[in-house]
């Protein structure tokens, strides 16, 4: 057991790195950054989005982040808890944390256990809905031992306990500043979080949602010389390539995120040699959601919900299997990725171990063979206008994404890949800020799902995928009893996928949790509730003049934010 937590692990207990000499906090200046898609909240357990996430990311801190190579490393953390060292009971039942000393909020109050009880109690409360709470899945306390002292217990043995407060998506709130925007009340609470107190680098001097957020170096945090920029504007939206330009051509940004773009041209930006494009492989998948419910407007209230009932027709496998196979993923790659894609057919594409090899037929497209599926099945175009039915009903989809040139690129050619096969698709895109948003009023987020398919990347933090593969559990689908948070975004539901999750959650040895992994994986895959398409790649760009960030696609990619610096 103690060798496979070694395994697990690596070198946990890494400090973080030295700045390089002593510097004056600030002495960098003013930096800019621009992530096209607008946050739209610096709570990210109002929402899953990765701009929100990744913003938020600047301000509130977890005990534990995952670094450039997906090491878990201590960070409000003295070190990263284990069985060697004592801090994972024998019998993998809980998990002790030990705050580092001196760690205050950007207010200068101290930092406390009592702050990671009460974030705990926020996120699970029962009248509320939390984007992130398969972080917390098989919890049954958190308790405050002491001051600095945090232990997290759990319903059963978990081999891989690195889930409550650790990586971005689950950070410490202050609980003075929340107490009041518990369950239903926390959508309420603008003042906190469009302003959270945090114990990071920066804490919010302005922030204008779905627009831009102005930050100053935090006062109080816990290195004196650090950040190393006292400032920082960090911008939304535009469009990927304007956002590259802004680096690459013009130097009006620093670093520009997500730069979803024809890789040709964004080449011959790098080439003029203002910037760096940076490419990090980890667990992110564009891919196709399949609505598992019906999104029939008629049906109000219980619209893409399982009281609304199924999917009059992509909950048959065989349409949807149709679908998949018609699509040719490596022209996809080729025309909108670049060396930042590889084709996929898994959710789970990394670590190798969680990999799968069983779905791999889809990297060959195969038209002929979808158009005698359909055949087969009896799904055939009775009155030859180009459509096949079933049941009677024609088949016809809403395919929305967010807008994005690439996705456009992308959308354009599966919906010429379908009406081949005799499928018709109905093209939308959305504002980013708006279908990545958490506002539970819109009706055009992606949680709402209003929608028969949709397409976007996700991906986890970190490299054990146990929380990410909970996503899919059937209690986390959104509804409006959730305020429409929950990362079960097709609304897929299997008694069998929930019992995989428990034993996952159960399962100490590595080769096995692989294996259930990759069965839970491949369940998703040839049920159809999800149809995967591009291994994508982070893709960032960063001023040639700025130093010390490390790629990670592991976690936010502004992990390392408090160390980068101005070259001299």
């Amino acid at each position: 057991m103690k060798k496979r937590y070694s395994l697990l692990l690596g070198a946990t207990a890494l400090a973080l790195a030295p700045a390089a000499a002593m510097a004056e906090r600030g002495a960098s200046g003013h930096l800019n950054i621009i992530y096209w898609q607008a946050p739209s909240t610096l709570n990210p357990y109002l929402s899953g989005g990765t701009k929100e996430v990744e913003s938020a990311s600047l301000i509130l801190e977890s005990l534990a982040r995952f670094n450039q190579d997906g090491t878990i490393t201590p960070w409000l953390a003295e070190s990263v808890p284990t069985v060697e060292n004592g801090g994972i009971s024998e019998d993998l039942t809980s998990i002790t944390w030990t705050i580092a000393e001196g760690v205050t909020w950007s207010d200068g109050s101290a930092l406390t256990a009592a702050d990671f009880v009460f974030t705990w109690t926020y996120c699970t409360h029962p009248e509320g809905g939390c984007a992130q709470s398969s972080y917390f899945d098989g919890v049954t306390a958190i308790e405050a031992v002491d001051d600095r002292t945090i232990r997290i217990s759990f319903a059963e043995a978990t081999p891989f306990p690195y889930t409550a407060f650790v990586g971005s998506e689950s950070p410490v709130l202050q609980a003075a500043q929340f107490a009041d925007c518990l369950g239903a009340r926390a959508p309420e609470c603008t003042d906190a979080n469009f302003g959270p107190i945090g114990t990071g680098p920066f804490v919010v001097d302005d922030f204008r949602p779905n627009d831009v957020i102005e930050l100053s170096a935090n006062p109080n945090f816990r290195f004196p010389d650090r950040p190393h920029f006292a400032t920082v504007t960090f911008k939304g939206g535009g469009d990927a390539t304007s956002a590259a330009r802004s680096v690459c051509e013009t130097g009006e940004f620093d670093y520009a995120w997500n730069l979803q773009m024809d890789p040709t041209i964004l080449a011959g930006m790098e080439a003029q040699g203002r910037c760096v494009v940076m490419t990090s492989f980890g667990t992110s998948v564009e891919r196709i959601e399949i609505n598992q419910t019906n999104p029939d407007a008629a049906l109000g209230d219980t619209r893409s919900t399982a009281e609304g009932g199924a999917h009059p027709f992509l909950t048959n496998q065989t349409i949807v299997q149709a679908m998949s196979m018609a699509i040719d993923r490596q022209l996809i790659v080729d025309v909108g990725y670049g060396a930042g894609g590889k084709a996929t057919c898994n959710v789970l594409p990394a670590p190798e171990l969680y990999a799968s090899t069983a779905n791999d037929a889809c990297l060959v497209q195969d038209i002929p063979g979808a158009i005698a599926l359909l055949d087969g099945a009896g799904i055939v175009d009775s009155n030859g206008d180009g459509i096949r039915e079933y049941n009677g009903m024609p088949l016809r989809v809403l395919y929305q994404t967010s807008t994005n040139a690439v996705r456009q690129d992308t959308q354009a050619l599966i919906k010429q890949w379908w009406s081949e096969i005799g499928i018709d698709a109905e093209l939308r895109n959305i504002d980013a800020s708006v279908f990545f948003g958490g506002d539970p009023a819109s009706p055009d987020t992606f949680q709402k799902f209003f929608a028969d398919v949709q397409m976007y990347t996700n991906n986890f933090a970190g490299v054990d995928p146990q929380a990410y593969m909970a996503d899919w559990a059937c209690d986390q689908a959104p509804n409006p009893s959730s305020q429409w948070q929950g990362a079960n975004i097709p609304r897929f539901c299997m008694a069998e996928y929930d019992a995989m999750i428990r034993e996952m959650a159960g399962t100490a040895d590595l080769q096995e949790r692989g294996r259930l992994a990759r069965a839970m994986n491949d369940m998703l895959m040839q049920n159809y509730a999800i149809v995967p398409l591009v291994h994508r790649g982070g893709v960032s760009a960063r001023a040639a003049t700025l130093e010390g960030h490390l790629m990670s696609d592991w976690d936010s990619e502004l992990w390392n934010i408090m160390d980068w610096r101005r070259a001299q």
